[in-house]
């Protein structure tokens, strides 16, 4: 039997306190992540099957062996007697994979276990562990008598197979690592026995500098999958392990290819290490399927895409009986979140969420409600249930929000996605009624934070700082996690306290009216946005036709030029760029229709601005499914740079409407003013009465 130390002592707390210990309980007592012990249990449920025992949960989440009684005493004669290890199954397998892949592509398996130094059984084992594993990128692993163990894969599905592997097994050691390399220690043994540190280094500073500090924001998890494969990229071609695949041209105008670029320069001049043409493009993908703004910028040109999510809030909504069609919230955040999944699905990237199961098991209804408006509202994507998973979150999010009572600032450090922090800010909100103030930091931007501004640190992982007193949860909170913050806020009173000049009860003033006011003056703020948005666009509308004109960047200019002498915005030039970047990054032409959606954000747009120029001409521009389409309607959005929520909302509604069906498609596209601005009005009209006044 192998057997680590850590897995022996797992066993063995289950044995004597049967029921008692939880996966967070375990954790806290073994001082590991909870993602590390759910990791050993699944080494844990091998070994029990080797003697017909089972490991199963209480109602309340405990844990114990279930089985016959001499079974579990066999089992404890066996763990008296064997002789641990502390290399994990897991890392064995990394080991074997990295092997595989490296050195392949035929091994006698004899040679195998003796490099592993493990049995011809248990070899046997972890081949059909990462045979299943490997399939999943195309890899066929074959075993044959006489010729022994065979790999057969093209170069960029070896590389998701290994990438993917490090993500899902040793996610929070590579963070560990990182933070550690970060603090200026050298480290002179390869990180994970394969990656070299000093790459590392550079690639994590480069992409810092490059990524997080500009326009682009990635979650922690996409941060860290991105260096990963950029590394193993620099690695894999210094083997000469080379991609194949040829990459379309046209593709090298987009800005994430230009950026990938610059990186891939520089990493070059700092490392000497030559990156092929072919490594940026592939990076390229990973960059953005991997990519994830911040919520609140809002992506209001992505109408397609948000017709489709609206059609999903319908349809969860009407299964549950509950109205989330006017959470502007939710909306935005599963567009920032569905955009890079969709494009990583479409790719066939592997795609991992280590909370699946839970979340299926604990919000069955709502998980099975959004898995059948997922499938009714996108016909050409199969999403799997990993993916559907990190949209439950959302939705789970939006039904929680709604008990908030404001008592002591909570900052949680959550690497896991939007989505989870999401969740488990709202489950904090709700559950525990004296916190609800609470901050999403990831675990970058909370080492640069303040954290006097923090009464309670919560984190859903390890983290890699020795003088920070925080709380370990899951992201799902359960009761002991709750039982565990419960007990911290009541040992720690006095430094939650401390700067907020509480009052004893006899001398408390009433803090009622304060609230009453600052509950009408956010009211009041968001009257204002929406008032001046919508004034705005009314205002600023314009409906032109143009004649003989058979360039669209012709008709643009003249218009944002127009708007400029209008003194709406302060530099046409300047906007007429930012359209022209805009439209490399993917085809602003609305499928189905004769319209093209230009738009932009820019400092030096003053106010919200919506026109429309109207072509005897039809021009040609490429669409939003990535086609060439023909157009006669060129619709122009332009915003400030800094936007309200409210204000985003306004531009959203107006993007969304325009195919939200086939009588405001012929509106918009009709060239007559009058019409679009009783369309405009109408909508504007339906917003106020069932959200502002509503609320």
């Amino acid at each position: 039997m192998f057997i680590t130390s850590r897995e022996k002592s797992i066993i063995n707390l289950i044995v004597r306190t049967s029921g008692k210990h939880t996966v967070h309980s375990l954790s806290s007592f073994l001082d590991v992540s909870v993602r590390t012990v759910q990791r050993d249990l699944k080494s844990v449920e091998k070994i029990l099957q080797q003697f017909d025992l089972e490991l199963n949960r209480t109602a309340n989440d405990g844990l114990f062996i279930d089985g016959k009684n001499e079974q579990i005493f066999k089992l404890i004669q066996n763990l008296t007697d064997v002789n641990t290890t502390d290399e994990t199954p897991e890392e064995r397998k990394l080991r074997l994979l990295i092997t595989l892949l490296h050195e392949g592509p035929s091994f006698k398996k004899q040679v195998l276990a003796n490099e592993l130094k493990v049995s011809g059984v248990t070899l046997s084992s972890y081949l059909d562990d990462l045979a299943d594993w490997m399939s999943k990128f195309s890899i066929t692993l074959t075993r044959k008598r006489g010729v022994g163990v065979e790999l057969v894969a093209e170069e960029a599905n070896k590389r998701h197979a290994l990438a993917s592997y490090f993500l899902v097994y040793f996610y929070e050691e590579l963070i560990e690592n990182l933070y550690i390399l970060q603090q200026g220690e050298e480290l002179t043994e390869k990180i994970l026995g394969y990656f070299s540190p000093r790459y590392l280094l550079e690639i994590d500073h480069l992409v810092n500098q490059k990524i997080n500090k500009g326009q682009t924001r990635l979650a922690d998890s996409d941060y860290i999958g991105l260096i990963v494969h950029i590394c193993l990229t620099i690695q894999r071609t210094e083997h000469n392990f080379l991609l194949q695949k040829e990459y379309k041209a046209e593709s090298e105008s987009t800005s994430e290819f230009q950026l990938m670029a610059t990186i891939c320069e520089e990493l070059n001049e700092k490392l000497a290490i030559s990156i092929t043409n072919s490594d940026i493009h592939f990076l390229t993908m990973i960059l953005r399927g991997s990519k994830v703004q911040a919520a609140d910028v809002v992506y209001y040109d992505s109408v397609l895409l948000g017709k489709l999510i609206k059609n999903v809030i319908q349809d969860v909504s009407s299964k549950l009986h509950v109205d989330l069609s006017d959470d502007f919230s939710l909306f935005q955040g599963l567009l920032a979140h569905m955009e890079p999944s969709i494009f990583r699905l479409k790719q066939q990237l592997e795609l991992f969420n280590p909370l699946t199961e839970e979340i299926e098991r604990k919000y069955p209804v709502l998980f099975m409600a959004v898995k059948k408006s997922l499938k009714n509202g996108f016909k050409d994507i199969d999403f799997p249930d990993d993916e559907i998973a990190f949209i439950v979150l959302h939705f789970g999010s939006a039904l929680l929000m709604n008990e908030e009572k404001v008592m002591v600032n909570a900052v949680i450090v959550c690497p896991t996605g939007i989505g989870a922090s999401k969740m488990l800010a709202s489950r904090i909100q709700k559950e525990l009624a004296e916190i609800s103030s609470v901050e999403i930091l990831s675990i970058k931007d909370f080492q640069t934070a303040n954290l006097n501004e923090y009464d309670l640190v919560i984190s859903t992982v390890r983290l890699p700082f020795t003088d920070v007193d925080y709380i370990l949860v899951s992201p799902l909170l359960s009761e002991k996690d709750i039982g565990f913050i419960q007990n911290y806020l009541q040992n720690n009173l006095e430094k939650s306290t401390k700067e907020k000049q509480y009052f004893n009860p006899e001398h408390q003033p009433d803090v009622s009216p304060k609230n009453t006011g600052q509950d009408i003056k956010i009211l009041l703020e968001e009257i204002k946005d929406v008032h001046s948005s919508i004034n705005f666009i009314l205002q600023n509308l314009q409906v032109y036709r143009k004649q003989h004109y058979g360039d669209r960047w012709e008709v643009l200019k003249e218009m944002v030029e127009q708007a400029e002498q209008d003194g709406l915005l302060t530099n046409s030039v300047i906007v007429m760029q930012q359209l022209m970047e805009r439209e490399k990054k993917g085809g602003l032409g609305i499928p189905n229709t004769n319209m093209g959606l230009f738009h932009c954000r820019d400092e030096s747009v003053q106010e919200l601005i919506f026109q429309v120029s109207h072509l005897d001409r039809p021009v040609k521009i490429k669409g939003m499914h990535g086609q060439e389409m023909v157009v006669k309607n060129l619709l122009l959005m332009l915003a400030p740079e800094n936007l309200s929520n409210r204000e985003q909302e306004i531009l959203s509604l107006i993007s969304t409407s325009l195919i939200e069906s086939d009588v405001a498609m012929m509106i918009f596209s009709s060239s007559n003013e009058a019409m679009i601005r009783k369309k405009l009005e109408e909508m504007f009209l339906d917003y106020l009465q069932n959200n502002l006044i509503k609320e």
